[in-house]
């Protein structure tokens, strides 16, 4: 048995600090793809198709990034649960930051033909595999730290940094496409948010160096010997309802930030500038209202905030895309911190919420598992749907609303049939759905 007693525990301001930079790391990578996906990759890599569909093929690319991220949960997670939450830390952000750094340095399909789409595929799944551990490793050594009534709050630090990635993101994007040409930002220009990526690993690594292992997980006598069978034998419907459950929230964010970034500069005729102003606004308030959003967690519990975001979003998504169709920015902000509001009202006490499910010798595969199958239910499917429907549409995407609506109905019910899990100690918490 490991000596818990020799761990010194860290300061939980520092620890969240350093989860928090590398989840803002990490999804920085994955959205910079998301955001010239949507912008410039379909003609550069996809030339051949129509305009529609170079943009259906370049998000089918974003997308594999998805389906790749349950796969790296699945690694990842076994290592975390088998040698320690920390390395899942250390290995994951090597591997996404390396894999976008080469994204920026693909030719395109004019230089070296079909190998170019098909380098892009690669990276963009060795991205999402790194992704994929991630966010099991932050949480964890979060959550194992923390103090269990203020679980949620520390909990939420991590899930700060896909906000604050993205913002990075985009900025960096929007600040090109300001001071560069079009034609100087199809040429190379898009390509400089991939490079600054390698800067930002580096950082992240060495902000990660000193942080200690999880004591939860030295406490463990008895390390799964293969943690996706006991999750997939004793905890599969678990894993399903947490998948189905999270799917509204990777809907609504990427609809928000990816899809309508599309719609908007391609059939409304809106600005990259502008457009990337108010999504970028909307994320922000969401960033700053996270760790609002937990305290209330645990409050008042996990499962209650969880099915109040899943019913405003489903009452929301008609008014978004409605006023989304206005073309109007102030009108376009509304709508999308609607959606905003809703999802952080949701995702705030996930990072609790789901390791409190699942017990420790299977936390990190259970919990990373459930999140990231979540991801490509909403995630990566959300673009290539929406793209599709608009083109079936008029001038208001109604059929957007619906779909979005129906994945929040879907994640209610999934919800619904969740337990809660606040105040239980996360060193007592028994398998929810055995």
């Amino acid at each position: 048995m490991h000596d818990v007693r020799t761990v010194r525990a860290p300061s939980m301001l520092r620890l969240a600090a350093a989860s928090l930079a590398g989840t803002a790391i990490e999804f920085y990578d994955f959205f910079v793809y998301g955001t010239a996906a949507a912008l410039v990759l379909g003609p550069l890599f996809f030339p051949t198709f129509s305009p529609v569909a170079g943009t259906l093929a370049a998000f089918g690319t974003f997308g594999v990034g998805f389906v790749a991220r349950p796969l790296g949960s699945v690694l990842f997670g076994h290592i975390g649960d088998r040698h320690g939450r920390r390395p899942v830390l250390v290995a994951s952000l090597l591997l996404t930051g390396a894999s976008t750094v080469a994204v920026g340095c693909v030719p395109t399909y004019e230089t070296i033909g079909v190998a170019a789409p098909v380098l892009l595929l690669v990276l963009r799944f060795l991205q999402g595999l790194g992704l994929g551990g991630e966010w099991g490793g932050a949480v964890l050594l979060t959550v194992e730290h923390a103090p269990a009534e203020r679980r949620g709050l520390w909990s939420s630090f991590p899930q700060v940094g896909p906000a604050l990635g993205f913002l990075l993101a985009n900025g960096v994007v929007l600040g090109l496409a300001a001071t560069l040409s079009d034609e100087q930002f199809t040429q190379w220009g898009w390509r400089v948010p991939f490079w600054a990526a390698g800067v930002l690993a580096v950082g992240g690594l060495w902000l990660r160096s000193s942080l200690a292992e999880s004591p939860r997980f030295l406490e463990i006598d008895d390390h799964a010997r293969v943690p996706l069978a006991e999750v997939v034998r004793d905890h599969w419907r678990l894993v399903l309802l947490t998948a189905g459950a999270l799917s509204v929230g990777y809907a609504i964010f990427y609809a928000v930030t990816t899809w309508s970034l599309a719609y908007a500069t391609e059939r409304l005729g809106v600005s990259r500038t502008v457009m990337l102003t108010c999504i970028m606004a909307a994320v922000l308030v969401k960033g700053l209202l996270t760790p609002v959003a937990a305290l209330f967690g645990d409050r008042w519990g996990r499962r209650p905030l969880c099915l109040a975001g899943c019913a405003a979003a489903a009452l929301w998504m008609f008014p978004m895309v409605a006023l989304l169709a206005t073309g109007e920015p102030l009108l376009m902000f509304l709508g999308f911190l609607g959606a905003m509001l809703a999802f952080i009202t949701m995702f705030a006490v996930i990072a609790a919420y789901l390791p409190e499910l699942y017990e420790p010798r299977v936390r990190c595969t259970g919990a990373a598992v459930g999140y990231n199958l979540g991801g490509v239910l909403g995630g990566a499917l959300t673009p290539i749907v929406a793209t599709a429907l608009v083109e079936q549409g008029g001038r208001v995407p109604w059929g957007v609303g619906a779909y979005l609506t129906g994945v929040a109905l879907l994640s209610l019910g999934c919800f619904a049939l969740l337990p809660e899990t606040r105040p239980v100690p996360v060193v007592a918490a028994k398998p929810a759905m055995d």
